[in-house]
């Protein structure tokens, strides 16, 4: 697949919407692709679409996801930047991935079978197409995810996440009384938890190390008879911290008119800079004059699924800046992507 080929593969992908959830116009767009560019691609049974290219011994798994945040972004072309919904989260890193192992492949260097996967919901709590994924797949020697790093920068690992649901309810009272309200009580439980947070945090200098809940939602109200308030608590998780521990935690802090109900937990992943792939992708970047720079993320992914799921090693990669993932300037470089094309191709090659 040379350049001009890339680009327009990366704007027919980021051309067709592809909201979590709706995502089957996306997947068979990309199994045609897959099949013109020499991949043995198909649908699976929960709208994934996989590609499978190469006949080495040692398997890859490029896993990336097809599935965006609604918001619709005019798509165009501008002073060389793709804009639209997805061209950065990460259209462009599952782009890379079919344009790398398709190049590789067509120049006779490619090292191993490649398995190319575009899951569906990963950007919702059920992450059912990675999930899916690391049921029903062997392990690889190893796996990329796809997300921006920047073409220049590798991803090693990611945080954990839980969402807590705590509802308080209690008999309700006239406000002119002395006791509390439950949206009070609400109020002094969401200090509680970010003191306690604090004091984990002791010693601790960096994001990826630190426990970071947030409040994401209170609400209150009543029926005359009975007041209740909740509060939806979302927490990123350090490496030593895995849900079950802080959901006991929780537990602990909570008084006992208080409900907690865990909607969705993922523990934090992270594979060392020492491990077979990240010194592949370092020898790479040194061979095109730059210094590898690895980064550890306070977001969560796919990564944290089928991390633990595989037991490989398992990093992240590809084009574009975070910081624009779910914001109306949502842009991707087209050099920058040319540029990961590049990289990746190399990473796949035989040495």
């Amino acid at each position: 697949m040379n350049d001009q080929q890339a680009l327009q593969l990366i704007e027919a992908m980021v051309a067709t919407p592809s909201v979590s959830g709706d995502e089957a116009a996306l997947a068979q767009l990309l199994v045609e692709q897959m099949h013109h560019a020499g991949f043995d691609a198909h649908i699976d049974a929960v709208g994934n679409a996989v590609g499978v290219i190469g006949a080495a011994a040692e398997t890859v798994v490029l896993l990336g996801h097809m599935d965006t945040v609604p918001g619709h972004i005019p798509v165009e072309v501008r002073a060389g930047e793709l804009w639209g919904r997805g061209a950065v989260d990460a259209k462009g890193s599952l782009a890379t991935f079919i344009a790398a192992a398709a190049r590789a492949h067509a120049e006779q260097r490619l090292a191993y079978r490649v398995i190319v996967v575009g899951c569906v919901e990963e950007e919702v709590a059920s992450s059912k197409g990675a999930h899916f994924i690391a049921q029903t797949m062997a392990a690889p020697t190893w796996c990329i995810v796809g997300e921006p790093s920047g073409a220049d920068r590798l991803t090693l690992g990611y945080k954990g996440n839980l969402r807590a649901h705590i509802r308080i309810e209690q008999a309700a009272a006239h406000s002119a009384h002395a006791s509390h309200t439950a949206a009070e009580h609400g109020c002094e439980l969401w200090q509680t938890i970010a003191q306690h947070a604090n004091e984990f945090n002791q010693g601790r200098e960096r994001a990826f190390d630190q426990l970071l809940p947030s409040l994401v939602r209170i609400e209150s109200g009543g029926d005359g008879l009975r007041d209740w308030c909740e509060l939806l608590v979302n927490a990123r998780l350090p490496l030593d911290l895995d849900p079950a521990a802080y959901t006991a935690l929780l537990q602990q802090l909570l008084p006992n008119y208080a409900h907690l109900n865990i909607s969705g937990a993922t523990p934090a992943f992270s594979s060392e800079r020492t491990s077979s792939i990240a010194r592949r992708f370092g020898r790479v970047f040194r061979a095109n004059g730059q210094q590898p720079r690895y980064v550890q993320k306070t977001g969560t992914a796919d990564m944290n699924v089928v991390g633990p799921a595989w037991g490989c090693p398992v990093v992240a990669y590809g084009p574009g800046d975070a910081a624009l993932d779910h914001t109306p300037y949502e842009r991707l470089p087209l050099a920058e992507y040319l540029q990961a094309i590049n990289v990746l191709t190399a990473v796949l090659s035989n040495e």
